[in-house]
Parts: C-alpha cells; sequence; structure tokens
C-alpha cells in the first residue's frame, strides 16, 4: 500500500431517486463507484438545511452542538436575525483532526466557509455564501490570484434561481460547475493532500428551479422536454467532471460522493404567521393589506406570545420577559408556554383537514446541547412536503407560492452516500447511514483517533447490506 488519500465530493441536494435510478444510465463513473464499494441513502441532520447538514457532516456534532439552526441566526437579546458566516463554527471539523496529525488538506466550496479560515495545512476556497467575486474567498490569499488568472472570477453561485430565464439558468450552471472541478483538479494535482472536500451547489439551484420538471408526481409537474433534458444532461455533466477528478487518483485513495440533504415535491407552503396570528399567538399593530415581510414594527410586542420565521422549515419564537426586548411571557411560564404550542403545532392539519405527520422539536431537548440562540420550536410540516412562509398578509394559513419567488422542491431527508477504496468492502447498497458517519469515517482512513463523543460511526468497520 502506499500514501493513503481521501476525497469527498459533495453534490449539494442530491437526490438518491436520481443518482440511483432515473439519472443512473447517464453517471457511469458513479455506478462505476458505487460497483466496487458501498452506497445508499444517507439520512440528514435536523434541520436538513445547507448550512447546519454540510458542518455537521463535517464536525460530528449536531446543530444544537454548533449553535447553527440555518441560514440566518437569531441575534441575541434582538427580534432579529443574521445571516451565519465561517466564524460561527467552533467546533472542530474534518481538516482540523487532520492538520494536528501532520495531515493536509483542500477545502473547496464547503459551506459554511466564508470568509474562508486559514489553516496551517493546508487551503480554503469559501462556498456559496462569498458576497462577491472581488470578496477574499480563498486562503492563503494569495491562492485567489493563482486561481483567478487560471480560472477566471470566481463564480460562486448562479443567478435566477427563483423564476429566471432556465436556458440561463442551466447555461450558468454548467459553467459554475466546469469551473468549480477545474479548481479541484489543480488543487489535487499542485497541492497533492492527504484529503480533500469540495462541494457543488449546482444541484440545489437547479432543483430548486426545476424540480416540477423533474418529478412527474409533482403538483405542478411540467411536461416540458427541454427542461427534462436540461436536467438530466446536468447530472450527466456532474458525473463527467467527476470522471475527470477520478481520473487523477490512485489504488490508494478512498472516494466518498455525498450529499447533505436530499429533494422532494413541495406541495406549498404553511404561512406560520398568518397561523400564530389567527390562533391568538401574534399580534400585529395593524394588518397589511397586500403580502409583505414580518417586521419587528409591525408587532404589537406587549400583546404577541411567539412569532415565526419561513424557511424549509418554521423557526418558532417565543416572546419571553427578561429576554427579548419586549417580553409578555413571564419567564416563569416559559417551559409551559412552550409545550403549548408544541402540541398545537403538533397537531395542524392541512387546509383541508387531511392529517400531517409534523415533527415539532425543541432545541434544549433535542440536542445533546442547544448553544447559540435557538429557536423555541423548530417545526417541520409534514415530513417536508410543506415549507413555511414567514411572511404575513395573505389572509390564509396554507398558500401553493413561495413568498420568495418561484421554488419547486423542498428538501429531503435522505441525501446520497457512495464509498470506494482499497479499506472498503464491496458491500453494495446500504442501509443505516448517517451523515453523522462520515466525520468518524475519514478519520479512520488515516488511522486517527475518533473523538469518543462524536456522533456517527466508522463505516470502514463494516455497514449493513440492504
Amino acid at each position: 500500500m502506499g500514501r493513503a488519500r481521501v476525497l469527498v465530493v459533495g453534490w449539494d441536494c442530491a437526490a438518491p431517486a436520481l443518482v440511483f435510478d432515473r439519472y443512473r444510465d447517464v453517471m457511469p463513473n458513479t455506478q462505476a463507484l458505487m460497483s466496487r464499494g458501498m452506497w445508499g441513502n444517507l439520512r440528514s441532520s435536523v434541520p436538513p438545511i445547507t448550512v447546519p447538514a454540510w458542518a455537521c457532516m463535517t464536525s460530528g456534532r449536531d446543530a444544537g452542538e454548533l449553535g447553527v439552526y440555518g441560514f440566518r441566526d437569531r441575534e441575541a437579546g434582538s427580534y432579529e436575525l443574521s445571516l451565519v458566516d465561517s466564524s460561527r463554527i467552533e467546533a472542530k471539523r474534518i481538516w482540523d483532526f487532520l492538520g494536528e496529525h501532520g495531515r493536509t488538506s483542500s477545502v473547496l466550496f464547503v459551506p459554511p466557509s466564508y470568509p474562508p479560515q486559514a489553516h496551517a495545512h493546508g487551503e480554503m476556497v469559501s462556498c456559496f455564501l462569498t458576497p462577491s467575486s472581488e470578496s477574499d474567498w480563498a486562503a492563503p490569499a494569495q491562492l485567489k490570484e493563482e486561481l483567478r488568472a487560471k480560472y477566471g472570477e470566481y463564480l460562486m453561485d448562479v443567478d435566477g434561481v427563483r423564476g429566471g430565464d432556465k436556458q440561463v439558468l442551466l447555461r450558468d450552471l454548467h459553467a459554475m460547475t466546469r469551473q468549480h472541478f477545474a479548481v479541484a483538479r489543480h488543487m489535487w494535482s499542485t497541492r497533492n493532500p492527504d484529503f480533500m472536500m469540495m462541494v457543488e451547489i449546482g444541484p440545489d439551484r437547479l432543483h430548486h428551479a426545476m424540480w416540477n420538471a423533474m418529478d412527474p408526481f409533482h403538483p405542478r409537474a411540467s411536461t416540458d422536454p427541454v427542461l427534462q433534458q436540461g436536467a438530466r444532461d446536468y447530472y450527466a455533466l456532474l458525473d463527467q467532471e467527476l470522471g475527470a477528478l477520478l481520473a487523477l487518483t490512485d489504488e490508494d485513495t478512498t472516494v466518498l460522493v455525498v450529499s447533505d440533504h436530499g429533494a422532494r415535491s413541495m406541495q406549498g407552503g404553511v404561512c406560520i404567521n398568518e397561523w400564530l396570528i389567527q390562533n391568538g399567538w401574534l399580534v400585529l399593530n395593524e394588518r397589511p393589506t397586500a403580502v409583505t415581510p414580518l417586521r419587528s414594527s409591525m408587532v404589537n410586542w406587549e400583546k404577541t406570545r411567539a412569532w415565526g420565521e419561513g424557511g424549509y422549515y418554521a423557526r418558532v419564537f417565543l416572546n419571553v420577559r427578561g429576554r427579548e426586548p419586549r417580553g409578555s411571557i413571564p419567564s416563569g411560564q416559559h417551559a409551559k408556554v412552550r409545550e403549548e404550542l408544541s402540541a398545537a403545532l403538533q397537531e395542524l392539519r392541512g387546509k383541508n383537514g387531511e392529517v400531517f405527520d409534523n415533527l415539532v422539536v425543541d432545541p434544549h431537548a433535542y440536542y445533546r446541547e442547544a448553544r447559540g440562540n435557538p429557536p423555541d420550536l423548530c417545526v417541520i410540516f409534514d415530513q417536508l412536503a410543506w415549507r413555511s412562509i414567514g411572511s404575513v398578509g395573505h389572509g390564509v394559513v396554507f398558500a401553493h407560492d413561495n413568498d420568495q419567488g418561484d421554488d419547486g422542491c423542498n428538501h429531503d431527508w435522505e441525501g446520497i452516500f457512495v464509498m470506494a477504496g482499497p479499506h472498503v468492502e464491496n458491500v453494495g447498497a446500504t442501509s443505516g447511514l448517517s451523515l453523522y458517519d462520515v466525520t468518524p469515517t475519514v478519520l479512520s482512513l488515516f488511522d486517527i483517533p475518533v473523538p469518543a463523543d462524536l456522533l456517527g460511526r466508522d463505516l470502514t468497520r463494516g455497514a449493513t447490506r440492504s
């Protein structure tokens, strides 16, 4: 055996139904890895949201331990939320553990990685959260000019995901993905890292823009053959680019292809603040005459007990005296009120009385620790079939249009996992895989002791065949 190396390729939002089934015929490189290793559905984190999910995967910690619950998190002592950046992740991640043992890492586009964190044993290129190509998106700093000279301005993301021209979007997705994999090949070849991880955000953007053309059972399904072929062609591109990167590896390289969560058709949205208004939890100074984002100035805080945030799941906050600026709930009643609201949300039914399979999570009870400023409740409507809509002025609880623009899919619990390499048994289809298994597995591939308090398990020590 030669020098052990590990390559992790992340496809954000990649769905098992596509990779393992419907698009499998245009993904021969992925199939080749599956045929000589192990593969299966990868259970995501709670919540199954890009920023916490990738951070959970690469740290072995849950969202509560990380203190990160979505793209935006609550500001202490305020009614406002702010965008999460890399400084919020204080837990060690895979490359930190490896660096402590003298192993080098190239970390490319892995959320959340803006601003990029310099580390003594490698390089980092920041993720889609990078504000612009003029930002400082690489560490060490000179890497930015090296990559820009070879590949042009950094394409960290694409525009037009919600409501833009789909053909333009497909063109831009191809350009971004090709650039990202070109950078990955360059870093693998020139830096020769022990460990490299890249995440391609493109599948997520494709799904949110075009899922109605990808799922024949979508409530607003499109039969446009151009869009259907465009989606298939993009997955073929992902596989082609994977193959070009794999061509640079050798027999001592272990390869993982993973996603942070999957995708499913969105049935519509639950207007969480409209529900709270109708049920006496939220009181506005004046009801808006048109749909508008909920702003602090609109709320009668003295009469309000709870308010919510939109997104792929709802974050609901209680207005607690002494914690919020204008709290109305006595602190001694906090737990009782939370339980009351949790029970009501658990029983929330659909527009026509249909039973929803809601997941209502109290972060302090659910996570091993709830750091930062967690919501009082995390609410996932009907197992992610419905998203949360935070704006007000709808006049109804259920909406079929996303207030953030056209969006065809919600996230799903199951992402993908494929692993092949010299220490991986050829067990084929595998069940019971978790996003948290990635960190212990990578550490074990380098013979680095896995901290006993990490979540997940080392998959090189066996897995369950499906």
